[in-house]
């Protein structure tokens, strides 16, 4: 198998925060956000990554945050290498299309979930309650049904386990009225230019999630956006509304750790090298009818 970038060693940076799959170090009044090859799934980060998988969801990233620009500033300074401070230039190797220099925001403490599709966790709060975080839902609907807009969905952020499901209403008590409409318009806007964007190329994008952040006084988007990382991603001529659907993710992970009855308890087990290639593929495939490229 190819090799793949699981430790991101950048010796003399300050680490910010490290991630299931990113890395983000401390560059005084920026931030350098390294993507890794690691993968993770049932909260559980995998002992062997997927080859080339950060740089496929910095550039998927990229595209969407130039597409969406018009929309909602973001905070990418640049993800050329040769425009990184000096000292980061001894380590253009390991940030070459995977890295990208970004503004040092103030996050916003919520995920910024929207749907378009009825799936995952919103398709198991349905079933109890015909809700999803309080948004009331017709009844009769079905797993993978198109939604009649799109809703706001918004978790907390855990540092660790699980994100929570939380009601529009406490976004408002936890950031204030102000920012909780904005963040909800603006996710709902991006989302939706996104969606009718995938959907030219093939691609249902059922849900999502966003971060804010806010930089002098401005909310713009952070982190990543609209990868298969952070997104369901569909093919569009597989779709069939009733049960769960085919995706550009980390299916085959998931789907294989089932097979081999894994208990979901750390350490996890080594995936072979079969769903190693064939989730490397789901991903570059994304990527290739996201952006239109055909090679990273």
């Amino acid at each position: 198998m190819e090799e793949t970038l699981q430790d991101i060693d950048l010796p003399g940076l300050k680490l910010f925060r490290k991630g299931k799959v990113r890395n983000v170090f401390d560059l005084g009044d920026k931030l350098l956000l390294v993507a890794s090859d690691r993968i993770s799934a049932f909260d559980s980060v995998m002992p062997n990554g997927i080859p080339d998988k950060g740089k496929i969801l910095t550039q998927i990233s990229l595209f969407w945050f130039d597409l969406v620009k018009d929309i909602i500033p973001n905070h990418v300074i640049s993800a050329d290498v040769n425009d990184f401070p000096i000292e980061l230039q001894k380590y253009k190797k390991q940030l070459e299309k995977r890295s990208m220099l970004g503004k040092k925001a103030k996050g916003i403490p919520v995920e910024c979930v929207v749907r378009g599709y009825l799936s995952g966790s919103g398709w198991n709060e349905y079933q109890k309650s015909r809700t999803i975080c309080g948004i009331k839902l017709p009844e009769g609907l079905k797993e993978s049904d198109k939604l009649s807009e799109p809703i706001f969905t918004p978790t907390t952020k855990a540092e660790q386990g699980h994100d929570l499901n939380i009601t529009f209403d406490e976004v408002i008590d936890t950031v204030g009225k102000e920012t909780a409409d904005f963040i909800k318009q603006k996710t709902i806007e991006v989302y939706s230019a996104a969606a009718e964007y995938a959907l030219k190329k093939g691609i249902i994008i059922a849900d999502t999630k966003f971060e804010f952040g806010f930089v002098d006084n401005k909310i713009i988007l952070i982190d990543e956006i609209l990868t298969p990382d952070s997104s369901r991603f569909w093919p569009a001529d597989q779709y069939r509304p009733g049960s769960g659907q085919p995706s550009y993710d980390k299916q085959y992970v998931r789907n294989y750790l089932v097979s081999i009855k894994w208990d979901k308890e750390p350490p996890a087990p080594k995936l072979s090298d079969e769903v190693v290639e064939k989730t490397r593929d789901k991903y570059m495939e994304a990527y290739r009818m996201i952006t239109g490229k055909i090679n990273l």
